[in-house]
């Protein structure tokens, strides 16, 4: 028997039991009686970041503006431990305020948690190095570092009068529920990316630089994020994109070309997983085997996870 007719005779016999009881003077009290209710799903708080005016003129406030410096500039003020041209900001919006950009303020309130990318209870602090780590393709600083403490400030005073230890409204890239209507295609996705996203980001993913700097961050290849950061999960990637890009634009595009264009551009290479070991397939078994990871996936005939040859330094 097909699931769909299974599916209406269970549904009927629901109907038909307590109609046979109430035929026969029985009370009944079964769901058509009183239909049970979903309970109502508890809308997130909402919160708004004070503005910079309000830093303070102390040594604390001190500390916040180096921590903001460092957000915004990342390659400059935190340079040891960088090895991409990424600064913290590109994936967090506005100097880390932005919802739905994975503000800082939002994140900072959620920890310490357990990620299960590292089977254990993160810090705030480890959550901060493991950005260092993958998204900037670096290294991480030590937990006491000046880089650190100024960060954890920022994020701190960000989220100050925030409720704590729960999730606000729009602390994430918005993933509930967003669902690609087909599944992610190449093709579709290198068109979106040429129409949408090549005029910032350039026609190879490369960015865009000025005097030296990246003014629009590289989306795949040696100056971006490794295979280890979460953006390089299309789920992650096509829930940003949608909320966020193109820049100043978020929520214009379908959610189908936010997902083609999430599948773009993972499906280039990019520096290896610093947890590589051993094989390409050991590691996607490891750490990433989910259908949303494109790690060991061959895409036009090349294996991704093969890496980028040394950045230019």
């Amino acid at each position: 028997m097909k699931p769909a007719p299974r599916i209406a005779v269970i549904a009927l016999a629901i109907v038909i039991v307590p109609l046979a009881a109430r035929s026969s003077g029985q009370a009944s009290h079964t769901a058509v009686d009183h239909p049970a209710t979903e309970p109502a799903v508890a809308a997130l708080p909402t919160f708004t970041p004070p503005p910079d005016s309000a830093i303070p003129d102390d040594p604390f406030g001190a500390l916040v503006r180096k921590g903001r410096d460092i957000f915004t500039d990342t390659t400059r003020h935190a340079q040891p431990y960088v090895g991409n041209g990424l600064n913290c900001q590109n994936c967090h919006l506005d100097a880390g305020r932005r919802a739905n950009s994975a503000p800082m303020w939002a994140a900072y309130v959620r920890y310490p948690r357990y990620r299960a990318k590292d089977d254990k209870v993160n810090s705030f602090a480890d959550r901060l190095r493991g950005c260092f780590q993958y998204s900037m393709n670096g290294k991480a600083p030590a937990e006491d570092s000046e880089v650190i403490r100024a960060l954890t400030a920022y994020s701190y005073w960000l989220a100050s009068g925030a409720p704590t230890g729960k999730d606000l409204a729009g602390w994430g890239y918005p993933k509930e529920g967003f669902k690609p209507p087909l599944p992610p295609s190449y093709a579709r996705g290198q068109k979106v990316y040429a129409s949408h996203c090549a005029l910032c980001h350039g026609t190879n993913g490369e960015g865009q630089q000025v005097a030296g700097k990246f003014v629009f961050p590289p989306l795949w290849g040696p100056e971006s994020f490794n295979w280890g950061a979460g953006m390089g999960n299309i789920d992650n990637a096509a829930a940003f994109i949608k909320a966020n890009m193109p820049f100043s634009r978020g929520g214009t595009l379908t959610d189908q070309d936010a997902w083609d264009a999430a599948m773009f551009m993972n499906a280039h290479e990019r520096p290896q997983d610093p947890r590589f070991k051993d094989s390409i397939a050991a590691t996607r078994k490891r750490h990433h085997d989910s259908k949303w990871s494109l790690y060991g996936i061959e895409i036009n005939g090349h294996l991704l996870g093969t890496g980028t040859p040394p950045r230019d330094q």
